[in-house]
């Protein structure tokens, strides 16, 4: 099975799906990553390019991803860019990796990019209806993102809801944990969200929900065939 995380920013795929992307690596999945806005330059604490990009790579490595696309979409800016582009942006990205299984933002964050790369996401995938040499897509599942779900206080959204939830144990939130640490200035200290001790508690929580062994939880929001 090809799974893809489409996600804004360099570290939104770890703190989505990093658990869930070890295993699957783990169990002998291709994961792929592609990321929008590769450079972040709105950042706080942002170091150096060439070693934020050896942060990307060092942390997928961890994961086990086979492949990392990105892009130089503007950081905090995808509300003025084209939407047709990012579409299109997130179509080659599908297309490249055969993906068959999606995740992307959740459209209630409060990060502005998080709303559009999901708009964006939620027309791409349906390309699999326009051209028959893609495989059609299994599901499509909304992430939540520690410090940008959970702030998502415009109510006129619906919020995020999770209903599947993934068991991950406690070396998979572990090796979250690792794969986070190497984006330089992005861990916080607690309680902070991004802090290994409440990523590891929000584990421990969705775990406590589902009955499993530490877990991250995914809103799925179309499936089919499985």
């Amino acid at each position: 099975m090809s799974y893809l995380v489409v996600v804004a920013h360099p570290d939104d795929e770890v703190l989505g799906a990093g658990s869930t992307m070890y295993k699957l690596a783990q169990e002998g999945h291709s994961v792929n990553v592609c990321i929008l806005s590769g450079e972040v330059n709105a950042r706080n604490f942002r170091p150096a390019t060439d070693e934020l990009n050896e942060d990307v790579k060092t942390s997928m490595s961890i994961l086990g991803v086979d492949r990392i696309i990105t892009g130089d979409f503007p950081n905090i800016e995808l509300n003025n860019v084209p939407h047709l582009k990012v579409v299109q942006f997130i179509e080659k990205a599908i297309i490249e990796t055969n993906a068959e299984v999606v995740f992307t933002h959740h459209p209630a964050d409060l990060n502005n990019d998080h709303l559009h790369t999901s708009l964006a996401c939620q027309a791409a995938v349906r390309l699999f209806q326009r051209r028959d040499d893609v495989p059609p897509l299994k599901e499509l599942l909304f992430m939540e993102i520690p410090s940008s779900t959970e702030w998502g206080l415009n109510k006129t959204f619906k919020q995020f809801s999770p209903n599947t939830f993934i068991e991950v144990g406690e070396n998979g939130i572990d090796k979250k944990i690792e794969a986070l640490a190497q984006y330089r200035g992005v861990m916080r200290d607690y309680p902070h969200p991004r802090s290994k001790e409440a990523i590891k508690g929000l584990a421990a929580y969705r775990g406590g929900q589902s009955g499993m062994v530490y877990a991250e939880a995914f809103e799925s929001v179309f499936r089919r065939g499985f």
